[in-house]
């Protein structure tokens, strides 16, 4: 799978909105996350276009999650940047065989990537001190938790790190929810107001 400049930086300021405890403008993202601001207002468009992210104007606005994290998966944020996946050309001959090799790959790209969450990435960078962002724009330490995959297994902070680490055998994925993160609301906070314009 081919991860093009834009998703990697989608990813980055989705993940800098799940460590954030209020709306983040858009400056402050593209900030923390070092977005060239007309690239990061493009894709931050584009996100809340696809329902992953809410915005509202004004002082005390900004974007936030319209899910919380353990609710966003990573192939969520990169099927919208990078769009449908292309199939493979067939191959001739001897070739052949690789057009089953390819697509196993690619089913388990997709599985893995719908596995891990926001919340799980976060969690696994709970440690790095300054990773995320407040909604008033200072640095903040990353929510700590555990995330749950979609078909109820866990895929732990630990098997993120694991998996990062270049040791994806020694994932969790599959296994008993070690434990359950606190629920991340993903709406404003009291009194930001209900709207959801586009945010300056």
């Amino acid at each position: 799978m081919r991860i093009s400049a834009r998703t990697q930086y989608a990813l980055g300021a989705m993940l800098a909105l799940a460590t954030a405890d209020r709306p983040v403008h858009a400056e402050r993202i593209a900030a923390s996350q070092e977005i060239p601001r007309r690239f990061c207002d493009n894709i931050l468009l584009q996100l809340r276009r696809a329902g992953l992210l809410r915005s509202q104007r004004g002082p005390d606005g900004g974007y936030w999650l319209a899910r919380p994290p353990g609710e966003i998966a990573l192939a969520d944020v990169i099927r919208v940047t990078e769009g449908a996946e292309q199939a493979t050309r067939p191959f001739p001959r001897a070739a052949a065989p690789l057009a089953a090799i390819w697509e196993r790959l690619r089913s388990h790209e997709n599985a893995l990537l719908s596995e891990i969450t926001l919340a799980d990435v976060v969690a696994s960078g709970a440690d790095h001190v300054g990773d995320g962002i407040s909604g008033d724009g200072t640095s903040g330490d990353g929510a700590a938790g555990d995330g749950a995959a979609r078909d109820g297994t866990s895929f732990t902070a630990a098997s993120v790190a694991s998996f990062t680490a270049g040791s994806p055998a020694a994932s969790t994925a599959g296994s008993p929810a070690a434990s359950t993160a606190d629920a991340v609301d993903a709406r404003p906070p009291a009194g930001s107001g209900k709207p959801t314009e586009p945010a300056e």
